[in-house]
């Protein structure tokens, strides 16, 4: 199983950076991050297609799509790492896609396999990188039965 996250905007140095560092180091199952970025000022219509068409060009074939949107299904840390140990038991990749400001282009929630939610919250896009690698190495720990997620 290879993890691939798919993201609108470069992450400048600073504590969010330093936090996915962190966290991806400890990842033991291959993770890239992929950044795309658009610098062209256009309306928020067009910035949220432009960049959905950017994501499309990273997007890896065939992998699991996972669009991480505030009107998602929230999953308690446990039913996640339950699906990401289903999907690893099948051998499939998966991509979890981050739009930017604008959140993603409604092609990318309307075709994901799962539109996954951290809570009703609007969280800066920034911050859901650093909180979705501490959760793929939370379910990584859960599937491993390691003490670090406590119940």
């Amino acid at each position: 199983m290879r993890l691939t996250i798919c993201t609108v905007g470069r992450l400048k140095a600073g504590p969010e950076r330093d936090l996915i560092a962190k966290y991806t180091k400890r990842v033991q199952w291959p993770l890239e991050i992929i950044e795309v970025e658009e610098r062209r000022k256009l309306s928020p219509a067009e910035l949220r297609n432009r960049e959905g068409e950017l994501l499309s060009g990273v997007l890896p074939a065939g992998a699991i799509r996972i669009a991480m949107d505030e009107r998602g299904k929230a999953l308690s840390s446990q039913h996640f790492a339950d699906k990401l140990g289903a999907w690893r038991d099948q051998g499939r990749d998966i991509a979890f896609l981050i739009g930017g400001a604008g959140g993603l282009s409604p092609e990318h929630r309307n075709n994901a396999d799962l539109v996954l939610s951290f809570g009703t919250a609007t969280w800066p896009h920034m911050l859901a990188r650093v909180m979705l690698v501490e959760q793929i190495y939370r379910a990584q720990g859960i599937l491993a039965g390691h003490p670090y997620h406590r119940e």
